[in-house]
């Protein structure tokens, strides 16, 4: 039997893949178990008809990333019928945000084609038997997490009322959010995805079910086609490795942007003065960070041919020239690791949520093309079929024997969390806890202005930027989940505490 431990988003999604082990799943098995449970059991912060990738690193075997990230969509439409049908909002949440939701604002989804890929090629378990946790919480029911609570605060009458199932769902009749703890019920959810696990995900691409999401997005004016369902394909490739340390990190690689983005935070901070966080390292860190989130900034988020630019950084990074150039953007994540040698790290993400679920589907849509921050190209993104800009970043690491599956939810800090928990595990020797508990740093370049965000216990330098340090640990700053394999030691997972997250091990 394998061994396995997990750490996923919620206890609940940390329950399936156990059970999903005990049923003779592996890593992957485990970690398609949890992802799925995540997506279909935190609204708002997640949902299936998003995007996703997949990395896994088998022993002895290459690491590989699937890419199921979301794509532009509007084949055969004309050129006068794509750009329409979304609305902005603007919500209190993060600060302050403006999103664009509705069906205009749907990209084709890809996280299930890439669950699929990895299952066919990785897995071990019956398909119906991934899916079989999430489809009994999805019929009995699911507590609303603190996390999707909050966020729903925000976002619950002006995104998520969009649709009757969807509303009534998360809200009581009065048309008040149900509290953090309610027991949720999607209507249709439970068949939808009853019916995936017995004909695949062929019934979402190319089916009835196609059909329908089509059809609602086409009403509202937005750009989904059949076509483009039908020709979505997850991407299988070469993952980017990059060395920390004795370290070999294997990670998203272009056209996404979060795996790069990591690398060279990581290849920006290799040659620390010290092996402990004080004025000096944090400045060190700082200027990592101010680099590569400015070379994005300049960079890569308008750039036609992103993998190029991806590229680029990440030999700028290496090179020790990165630093020297810089002058004065939702998500679940699982990670799983088995006695076998084996890493499987998923992370999902479907915007801030279009609002839009088609009739008797009980599926969120995602709104990836009117991710501002992230999607600056605007609706019309480019040609049908490119994929969207990505920050996600899931990552599996080896070194003698020893693996680790880590990766984060957070949009632009993603990689800042991961950069520093990795500093703080692979080249300050910290324990796991202490790795992901120590205060973290994020340069927010997301408005007009640079500013330094922080979490309070730090030894801040001196900087030009605008300083703003929180009264606590919060999950602004990610919510890292990790899983390792050592012979010596065994298993072992953690999860952030500043995110309520799920661990478990199934000692087979």
């Amino acid at each position: 039997m394998t061994s396995v431990a997990v750490a996923t988003a919620s206890q609940l999604a940390a329950d399936a893949a156990y059970e999903v082990a005990a049923a003779g799943g592996n890593a992957v098995d485990c970690a398609l178990a949890a992802g799925l449970l995540a997506m279909n059991t935190e609204p708002g912060v997640c949902a299936l008809a998003g995007g996703s990738f997949i990395t896994i690193w088998q022993h002895g075997g290459a690491p590989v990333t699937i890419d199921g990230n979301v794509a532009v969509p509007g084949a055969g439409l004309a050129a006068d019928e794509r750009g329409q049908g979304a609305t902005a909002v603007t919500m209190d949440y993060g600060g302050g945000i403006e999103t664009l939701v509705g069906a205009g604002a749907v990209a084709i989804p890809g996280s299930l084609a890439a669950i699929e890929h990895a299952w066919k090629k990785f897995g071990a378990a019956g398909w119906e038997t991934i899916f079989a946790p999430s489809i009994r919480a999805a019929r009995d029911g699911f507590p609303l997490s603190a996390a999707c609570h909050y966020y729903l605060s925000y976002s619950g009458d002006c995104i998520f009322a969009r649709s009757d199932d969807g509303h009534s769902a998360l809200h009581h009749p009065d048309g008040t959010l149900r509290d953090a703890g309610s027991r949720i019920v999607v209507p249709h959810l439970a068949d939808t995805l009853d019916a995936i696990s017995r004909e695949g995900a062929s019934l979402f691409y190319a089916g009835e079910l196609a059909a329908v999401l089509s059809d609602h997005c086409r009403d509202g004016g937005g750009m989904l086609t059949r076509e483009d369902l039908s020709a979505y394909r997850a991407i299988e490739r070469p993952s980017l490795m990059t060395n920390v340390g004795n370290w070999r990190i294997a990670s998203n690689p272009p056209p996404a942007v979060g795996g790069a983005m990591l690398a060279a935070m990581l290849l920006a901070c290799a040659d620390l003065p010290a092996t402990e966080w004080n004025r000096e390292t944090l400045a060190s860190l700082i200027r990592a960070q101010r680099a590569c989130l400015d070379f994005r900034q300049r960079h890569l988020d308008l750039e036609d041919d992103i993998g190029a630019a991806a590229t680029r950084l990440v030999e700028l990074a290496r090179s020790g020239k990165l630093v020297s150039e810089w002058t004065s953007a939702c998500t679940v994540h699982t990670s799983v690791v088995d006695s076998s040698g084996t890493g499987c790290a998923i992370t999902s993400s479907s915007g801030y949520g279009s609002g839009e679920m088609p009739a008797k589907t009980g599926l969120w849509l995602n709104n990836c093309l009117g991710e501002i921050e992230l999607n600056r190209h605007g609706l019309d993104a480019g040609p049908p079929g490119s994929r969207l800009p990505s920050n996600m970043a899931p990552s599996v690491a080896r070194h003698n024997g020893a693996v680790l599956a880590v990766g984060s939810p957070g949009a632009d800090r993603i990689s800042t969390a991961l950069q520093q928990f990795l500093i703080n595990y692979l080249q300050f020797d910290m324990s796991l806890e202490d790795a992901l508990a120590h205060p973290r740093i994020h340069v927010d370049t997301s408005g007009e202005e640079t500013r330094l965000m922080a979490e309070p216990g730090l030894d801040l330098p001196d900087t030009n930027l605008p300083v703003n340090v929180f009264p606590e640990l919060v999950m602004y700053f990610g919510g890292v989940g990790v899983a390792t394999h050592y012979d010596a030691t065994g298993l072992a997972a953690a999860a952030d505490p500043r995110r309520a997250g799920g661990t478990c091990i199934y000692d087979g």
